[in-house]
C-alpha cells in the first residue's frame, strides 16, 4: 500500500511541476495536459484529470475559478451584504421576478483604497430594456433613486444624499456572484468597470486605481480569464490588460 503511494505521488512530477509553473498566476487545464505530455506523449485525459485531483489533496494546486488554478492558496472576494442590501433586492425582484440584476455598494471600494471616500452609491444594474421600468417601480417606495445620472446630477444632487440608488445597465455576460441570495459583483467586476465608468467612480482614477488594482491582487484571487473577457465586453480590454500586467511586475511599486 505505501509502495504504491510512493509510486502514485512520483508520478505526480511535483518538483518538476512547481518548477514549471513557479511563475504562473493562473494554470488552466490546458497547460497542465501539455506539461504532462511534454513528459509522457500518450498520456491520457483520464490520467491528467487523476493527477490535477491529487494535487489539489496534496495541497500543490488552489482552485481559482472553473478549470483554472493556482501554485498559491487563493482567497475569494465575497462582500458583506447587508440587511438594507438585501431588502433592496428584495424589493427589486418581486417586482421584477424575471429581471437580471446586479446590486452592489461603493463603500466595498474602499477596502482597496488609500484615501478613504465619504460619498457613497447603492448601485443597481439591471437589463437595459427594463432600466426605466426599475427606476419608476422603486421610486414608487420612496427611494432617493437616480437613473444612469450624468457628472452634473452626481456632483449637484447625488452627493448631498445619505443612501442615493443608481440605476445603470448590466452589460450582458458580465461575472457575477451570488452572496447570500444575492447577485453581486465579482472583483474581476468591480475592476473592469472602476475603468469603464470614469463619471461615476472618479474618486477612484489615476494613482488611487492602480492602488485599487494591487491591493485587490494583493488580497484576493483574481481570475484573469474572467477579467479581461469582461473587459474585452467594455472595450476596455487594453487598458484593464495594461493595469493588471503592471501590477504583476511591480507589486507593491506605483
Amino acid at each position: 500500500m505505501v509502495k504504491t503511494y510512493i509510486i502514485a505521488k512520483q508520478s505526480l512530477h511535483i518538483k518538476e511541476f512547481v518548477m514549471h509553473f513557479g511563475e504562473a498566476q493562473e494554470i488552466s487545464v490546458t497547460d497542465i495536459i501539455q506539461f504532462y505530455q511534454g513528459l509522457e506523449k500518450d498520456i491520457k485525459r483520464s490520467t491528467v484529470d487523476w493527477r490535477i485531483y491529487e494535487l489539489k489533496n496534496e495541497g500543490i494546486l488552489h482552485r481559482v475559478s472553473r478549470g483554472v488554478y493556482s501554485l498559491h492558496e487563493v482567497r475569494h472576494y465575497i462582500p458583506e451584504i447587508t440587511r438594507s442590501n438585501k431588502l433592496l433586492y428584495t424589493s427589486f425582484k418581486n417586482q421584477f421576478p424575471f429581471v437580471e440584476g446586479c446590486l452592489w455598494h461603493t463603500m466595498w471600494i474602499n477596502e482597496f483604497m488609500l484615501h478613504q471616500v465619504g460619498r457613497f452609491y447603492t448601485i443597481l444594474e439591471v437589463e437595459k430594456d427594463f432600466m426605466e421600468a426599475v427606476f419608476y417601480g422603486l421610486k414608487e417606495l420612496g427611494k432617493e433613486i437616480y437613473l444612469n445620472p450624468s457628472e452634473e446630477v452626481l456632483d449637484k444632487y447625488v452627493s448631498s444624499k445619505k443612501a442615493p440608488l443608481i440605476i445603470i445597465s448590466l452589460v450582458s455576460e458580465a461575472p457575477i456572484q451570488k452572496v447570500n441570495g444575492i447577485n453581486t459583483v465579482t472583483l474581476e467586476k468591480m475592476l473592469v468597470d472602476l475603468v469603464c465608468n470614469e463619471t461615476l467612480f472618479a474618486a477612484q482614477q489615476g494613482v488611487e486605481l492602480k492602488r485599487i488594482f494591487r491591493s485587490a491582487h494583493e488580497k484576493y484571487a483574481i481570475s484573469e480569464t474572467k477579467l479581461l473577457r469582461y473587459a474585452s465586453r467594455r472595450n476596455k480590454k487594453e487598458e484593464v490588460e495594461t493595469l493588471y500586467r503592471d501590477v504583476q511586475r511591480n507589486g507593491n511599486k506605483l
